[in-house]
């Protein structure tokens, strides 16, 4: 089992900054990749980024160049040049083996315009 603690969420202007954290606990050694998934209202789930155990990263088209996750006992989305479109509840996952992924609760994330 994994447990996910997400923060960092917040209010944020249109061109700030925010940085999100995920704290892992439980069967940490089992988890291969991290990564952080956004829903907006309305709107179906989708891949931010993710970071593999030997920190191999991928982002989603809509956030490269803007949005760096890195890992080490935490993992982190330092999201910078915030966007209204960006406004979601974020949600850590870790990927554990090739069948089991893990979710956190959630964390709000709302930029103004």
């Amino acid at each position: 089992q994994v447990q996910l603690v997400e923060s960092g969420g917040g209010l944020v202007q249109a061109g700030g900054s925010l940085r999100l954290s995920c704290v892992a606990s439980g069967s940490i050694f089992s988890i291969n990749i991290m990564g952080w998934y956004r829903q907006a209202p309305g709107k179906q789930r989708e891949l931010v980024a993710t970071i593999t155990r030997g920190g191999s990263t991928n982002y989603a088209d809509s956030v490269k160049g803007r949005f760096t996750i890195s890992r080490d006992k935490t993992v982190y989305l330092q999201m910078n040049s915030l966007k209204p479109e960006d406004t979601a509840v974020y949600y850590c996952t870790a990927a554990v083996g090739s069948s089991r992924t893990y979710w956190g609760q959630g964390t709000q994330v709302t930029v103004s315009s």
